[in-house]
């Protein structure tokens, strides 16, 4: 990334990304359920993680853009296991089993999203267990539940002021074009995914860090955002200092779904070690900003800084505003 960058066109760009408008709707469905700062299991994380004697069940559930599903559907069943294991992966757990629905104008219609969905399960050796299926409906449709477990949570809710934001992200991929998916995954050695997976809950066991989250459809900045709004903290994120390929202007890549992606808040003297864990696997970490007191998440470009959004003002997932705890 050389040359001068237009900080506040690319706050103005994030600001309006169809990806962090979409993680809006999670704060409209948590009211209408009425969950809220009282519910026995936060809602934010990337699995609602439930005490289960000195560790935790983990669960959570992903459903697929339907366009996405009808444009790539073998990568749309892939996702379907490998976005759920990352989800578990960021709270520091392991996947015990999968379950699917999958609706489909017919068996022809489904048997691309039934082989991407085998596929991923054969890779990560994550069993598919049961599910739904409707092979009359009018378009194809995909959700994917999956349950793991962990002994030390990693969390959304855990973030200081004065930790440092680390940002793992395979970079060993390419775009699933047209859509803003980083596809570092299928093309890997099985091997290769299962190992890389397992790097998040060594990092929770090790006590190296308290808080992360999956980079997800919101993007970095979308993902910190929610992080920083379940945490009640501010982040401010040094563009040039996120971990990128080379051929992705910095606008797309901000906004992009990394096949494996992880955002840290880890302490400054757990920086070195967190980063030298996945750099042993060729995957890349940086620390790319900070974490401190207020509400705000900006980026920056030495100077120039410009905010993309105020927790104090607007919210964006509806997750209560707690008090940090230095």
């Amino acid at each position: 990334m050389d040359g001068r960058l237009d900080i506040l066109w690319l706050a103005e760009t994030l600001r309006n990304a169809r990806g962090l408008a979409a993680k809006a709707d999670i704060g409209t469905v948590a009211e209408q359920l009425g969950l809220s700062s009282a519910s026995p299991i936060p809602v934010g994380d990337d699995c609602a993680a439930i005490p289960d004697g000195d560790g935790y069940l983990l669960f959570a559930i992903e459903g697929f853009i339907n366009e996405f599903v009808a444009a790539d559907p073998w990568f749309a069943g892939w996702c379907g296991l490998m976005v759920n294991i990352s989800d578990v992966a960021a709270m520091g757990g392991r996947p015990i089993a999968v379950v699917d629905a999958v609706w489909a104008d017919g068996g022809e219609t489904a048997a691309p999203i039934l082989a991407g969905l085998r596929a991923a399960a054969e890779a990560f050796a994550v069993p598919i267990v049961g599910g739904h299926a409707n092979m009359r409906a009018e378009r194809s449709q995909l959700s994917v539940a999956i349950l793991g477990r962990a002994s030390r949570l990693l969390t959304s809710f855990a973030a200081r002021p004065g930790d440092r934001l680390v940002a793992a992200i395979d970079l060993r991929g390419r775009y699933r074009e047209p859509f803003a998916n980083w596809d570092a995954a299928t093309s890997a050695p099985v091997a290769r995914l299962r190992s890389d997976i397992e790097l998040l809950p060594r990092i929770a066991e090790a006590g190296l860090c308290r808080a992360a989250k999956d980079i997800s459809q919101g993007g970095i900045v979308g993902t910190a955002a929610m992080l920083a709004e379940c945490s009640g903290v501010g982040i401010k994120i040094d563009v040039r200092a996120v971990p990128k390929p080379h051929s992705a202007p910095i606008d797309r890549w901000l906004m992009t779904f990394p096949s494996f992606g992880y955002l840290l808040a880890v302490a400054p003297g757990d920086v070195g070690a967190v980063a030298r864990l996945f750099s042993e696997r060729d995957i890349a970490a940086a620390d790319i900003g900070g974490v401190f007191e207020g509400a705000e998440v900006a980026i920056a470009d030495g100077e120039t800084v410009a905010v993309i959004g105020d927790f104090r003002r607007a919210s964006l997932i509806g997750a209560p505003r707690r008090e940090t705890v230095a």
